[in-house]
């Protein structure tokens, strides 16, 4: 779902963040621009900005200051993908080499460094306080969450708790974020503000979910990255940690020793234990319950156009294959 094929408002709103972002990527070091500008430019769906705007206008916001935290959320949400890409040691995003594969994993931390450092000039030019608590509140976390998740690499005695924590940080709260600060910045009711956040929050960990699935589900063309990025990290996802607990022994041994060791020697054998386990359908599941409860909580904000859009992402998050 691109933005331009949901609302021409939306659409407007989206260029002008385009333009906002290459404005503010200017830097007197080439090198900035260059690293910036590649991964910025390599696509991507754009879901957390595309977040920011439409909760900003679900809430009748009155200027155009949603375009500018829309940009804030995307350098930040670059700065991770720039920084896990060397801690992973992926060398390949959305389908094109990673910023570490082509320039190498000093440059790829420094821009990112710069990154979220503009993003905080950005927010003091908006001049909004509590946007500001909101995001610098949440970068500790998705700090914190990645420490969590590099903690239980190879580590398969990882429970669903324990991994539910780790996306919640990484992942689902720069959704939260983007959805509540869009609130905060049209100024809504506190009612709309929190249904807003527990709307991301929900949809965040439903889309990581999702993503864990499709390392077992979708090809590299589709996914954009290599297939059993996760499993050759040793990093123990929802259907390798159901397939443990539901598994025969051997199923349980050969996942095991798979996490503990990293690689892809066993990624067939694996694959198909996760399959017959049930392991995919149990986290499709879970997936689709978190987007049951992102829905019930936009039934708090007045009908629009903007509200049917946060809607459909629920879909999205849920039946995309990449």
């Amino acid at each position: 779902m691109q933005p331009h094929q949901l609302n021409p408002q939306i659409a407007t709103d989206f260029e002008a963040v385009n333009s906002y972002i290459l404005k503010h990527l200017h830097s007197g070091v080439p090198l900035v621009e260059k690293i910036g500008s590649y991964i910025i430019e390599s696509g991507g769906k754009r879901l957390r900005p595309l977040m920011v705007l439409l909760a900003a206008r679900a809430c009748d916001c009155s200027d155009d200051r949603h375009i500018a935290l829309a940009a804030v959320i995307e350098f930040i949400h670059t700065a991770t993908l720039l920084h896990d890409d060397v801690v992973d040691t992926s060398d390949l995003r959305r389908g094109r080499a990673t910023a570490n594969a082509r320039w190498g994993n000093a440059p790829s931390v420094l821009v990112g460094d710069f990154l979220y450092s503009r993003s905080f000039q950005m927010m003091v030019e908006m001049g909004s306080t509590r946007v500001m608590e909101v995001i610098s509140r949440a970068t500790n976390v998705i700090a914190e969450g990645e420490v969590l998740q590099l903690l239980n690499c190879k580590n398969p005695d990882v429970t669903e708790d324990n991994y539910m924590k780790v996306i919640l940080g990484k992942t689902a709260m720069l959704f939260e974020a983007a959805a509540q600060t869009g609130a905060i910045i049209a100024n809504a009711e506190p009612t709309q503000e929190q249904a807003l956040q527990l709307y991301g929050r929900h949809l965040g960990i439903a889309f990581q979910l999702v993503d864990d699935l499709l390392d077992y589900q979708s090809s590299a063309d589709e996914m954009g990255k290599n297939v059993g990025d996760d499993l050759a990290e040793g990093k123990p996802t929802l259907p390798l940690i159901y397939a443990m607990r539901n598994g025969s022994e051997q199923q349980r041994t050969l996942i095991r020793q798979a996490i503990r060791k990293g690689g892809l020697d066993e990624l067939a054998q694996i694959t198909q234990a996760v399959r017959d386990t049930g392991a995919l359908e149990y986290t499709t599941t879970k997936a689709e319950e978190q987007v049951s409860l992102a829905r019930q909580q936009l039934m708090k904000l007045p009908p629009s156009p903007y509200r049917d859009i946060l809607e459909q992402l629920c879909q999205t998050a849920v039946s995309r294959k990449s």
